[in-house]
């Protein structure tokens, strides 16, 4: 039986990179994928006909997640569709570079309200389906920046610690309902043109990883499934490493 036959999943931000690799791996393991995204319409489109054209279930929901009621929206979407919710993952983002001297509070407000507050939003929606029924399993999305802060990232380094400690937070409190919630910390996920675009990082991030090369999306995929699976019974309120073990190595 594969992973995560007969689960409901939300996956936030699902219209590409990340997201898109997790909700495939989602729907190989048995999942009916209701696929998040905000703009990426045509790209969540084509996601969703290739899960159901491999005989799996999807549906697309959109939505800004920076609004509350429209997460409590998206979410009632999904668990409306799948007759129920067994499985939320938090990875809609941005990622924006900016120097901290000159950055304003509407600057801030972006990065925290899209990377930080949606999952407070969507995590308290999906606990109210999940609890009224035997549990579930949520995964934000962190990064490995939420330990190690990157220049021009002050914004998206700390929203991504904070989702850290929701996380933390949440399985202290949601764990008697019988739901779950980790993190997943991916490191540097290789995408198309990355290395044309930032040739210098990518050529550090190569000589720093034991493993040897960048991430790839079902890496992180792969953990997320986990995290939702019978596999991760007994785990909750962890952040999850996918990094090749970069974060193993010594910065002095």
């Amino acid at each position: 039986m594969r992973l995560l036959e007969g689960q409901v999943a939300l996956v936030t931000g699902a219209g590409g990179g990340i997201g898109r690799g997790i909700a495939l791996r989602f729907a190989e393991e048995g999942a009916a994928v209701a696929v998040h995204c905000r703009t990426a319409v045509e790209a969540a489109g084509e996601l969703a006909a290739r899960i159901e054209d491999s005989g799996g279930r999807a549906v697309v929901l959109r939505g800004d997640l920076r609004d509350e009621d429209v997460c409590r929206r998206v979410v009632g979407e999904a668990a409306e569709w799948g007759g129920g919710l067994h499985a939320l993952v938090n990875n809609a983002a941005v990622q924006p570079t900016q120097e901290l001297p000159g950055m304003t509070a509407g600057d801030w407000r972006v990065v925290v309200d899209t990377n930080l507050s949606s999952v407070f939003a969507c995590t308290q929606a999906a606990a109210e389906v999940m609890r009224e029924r035997d549990g579930g399993s949520v995964t934000h999305i962190a990064s490995i920046e939420a330990r190690q802060p990157a220049a021009l990232h002050a914004h998206y380094s700390a929203s991504k610690a904070a989702v850290v400690m929701h996380a933390r937070a949440a399985a202290l409190e949601y764990g008697r309902f019988g739901i779950r919630v980790n993190t997943v910390s991916p490191g540097l996920i290789g995408r198309e043109g990355l290395e044309e675009a930032w040739p210098e990082g990518v050529e550090r991030w190569q000589r720093a990883v034991p493993l040897g090369r960048l991430g790839r999306a079902e890496d992180v995929g792969d953990a997320c499934v986990f995290l939702a699976s019978r596999l991760a019974s007994w785990v909750t309120g962890h952040d999850l490493l996918v990094d090749g073990g970069v974060c193993a190595r010594p910065t002095w």
